[in-house]
C-alpha cells in the first residue's frame, strides 16, 4: 500500500473514535438517566402512570408551571430582543458592564437568586413590592433566570447583520417599523424563537429561584418541580417520575415545534 492510499485511513479512524466517544458520553449522561426515569415512571403500569399525572396536585402544578413559563418566555422574547438590540447597536457609558450583567443569572446559584428576590420583594421589601407567595413573585424569579437565553441568542446575530439593507430600505422611503418587519425581523427570527424556546424549557424546570419567593403553595404558586420533590419526600418516587416524564415530553414537544417554526415552512432540521 502506498503512502498516498494510506493517508486517509487515520482521519477516518480519528473521526470514528471521536464519534464513538461522543455517543458514549451522551449515552451515559443523557440517554441512560432518561431510560431509568422512564422505567421508574411506568413501574406501576400505564394506569399508575395515568393516575399520577392526572392527580389534582399534579394537574394544578402543571397548569401553574406552563402558564407562568409561557408568559415568562414571551416577556423574555420581547425584552431580551430589545436589550440585545441596545447592546449591539447603541453606544453608551457602562455598556460593557451592562453586557456583563446579562450573564449573572448563568453564574449565580438559583437558590441565591431566590434569596435575593425574597429580600427585594418579600415581607420587608425595601421597594414596597410584596410579591412573596404570589404568582407575580414566581414570574419575576423565572424572568430573572431566563432573560439571558434570548439576549445571548439574538446578540451575535445582530452583531453579524449588515446595516446596508436597513439603510437602503430607509433611503427608499420605508419607515422604521417597515424596515424592522421586512429586513431585520426575518434575519433574527430564528434566534429569537430559539432563545424563547430555551427560556421556556428553563422556566418549566426551574426549582431553586422560586423555592423561597414562591412559597410552594399548592394550586397557587407550587410549580411542577416542587410538586415532584414533594412526591419523592412522601415516598412516591414513581409518581414523581411520571410527572417528570410528562414535563419532559412537553418541553421536548415545544422545543421541537419552535425549532421547526424557526426554520420556516419547510420544517427542515439542521
Amino acid at each position: 500500500m502506498t503512502a498516498a492510499t494510506a493517508t486517509p485511513v487515520r482521519p477516518v479512524r480519528t473521526r470514528t473514535l471521536a464519534l464513538g466517544v461522543g455517543l458514549l458520553w451522551v449515552g451515559v449522561l443523557i440517554a441512560l438517566p432518561l431510560a431509568a426515569l422512564l422505567a421508574l415512571s411506568v413501574a406501576d403500569g400505564p394506569l399508575g402512570f395515568a393516575r399520577a399525572v392526572t392527580a389534582p396536585g399534579a394537574l394544578a402544578s402543571l397548569t401553574t408551571t406552563l402558564t407562568l413559563a409561557a408568559a415568562v418566555a414571551l416577556c423574555s422574547a420581547v425584552f431580551g430582543t430589545l436589550i440585545a438590540w441596545v447592546l449591539v447597536r447603541d453606544d453608551f457609558a457602562g455598556k460593557r458592564f451592562a453586557d456583563a450583567l446579562i450573564d449573572i443569572p448563568f453564574a449565580l446559584p438559583t437558590i441565591v437568586a431566590s434569596i435575593v428576590m425574597l429580600a427585594l420583594y418579600g415581607p420587608e421589601s425595601p421597594v414596597g413590592l410584596h410579591l412573596s407567595s404570589t404568582r407575580a413573585g414566581v414570574f419575576v424569579a423565572l424572568a430573572f433566570v431566563t432573560l439571558p437565553f434570548v439576549v445571548r441568542s439574538v446578540q451575535p446575530v445582530l452583531a453579524e447583520l449588515e446595516t446596508d439593507a436597513e439603510e437602503a430600505a430607509e433611503l427608499l422611503g420605508a419607515g422604521t417599523w417597515t424596515t424592522l418587519r421586512h429586513v431585520v425581523w426575518p434575519a433574527i427570527r430564528p434566534a429569537v424563537i430559539s432563545g424563547t424556546g430555551l427560556a421556556f424549557a428553563r422556566a418549566i424546570g426551574e426549582f431553586g429561584s422560586v423555592a423561597l419567593i414562591g412559597g410552594n403553595l399548592p394550586g397557587v404558586t407550587q410549580v411542577t418541580s416542587q410538586y415532584i420533590a414533594q412526591r419523592i419526600e412522601v415516598g412516591d418516587p414513581t409518581g414523581g417520575a411520571a410527572v417528570s416524564v410528562t414535563l419532559l415530553a412537553i418541553a421536548f414537544g415545544v422545543l421541537a415545534s419552535l425549532r421547526v417554526l424557526a426554520r420556516g415552512r419547510s420544517g427542515r432540521w439542521a
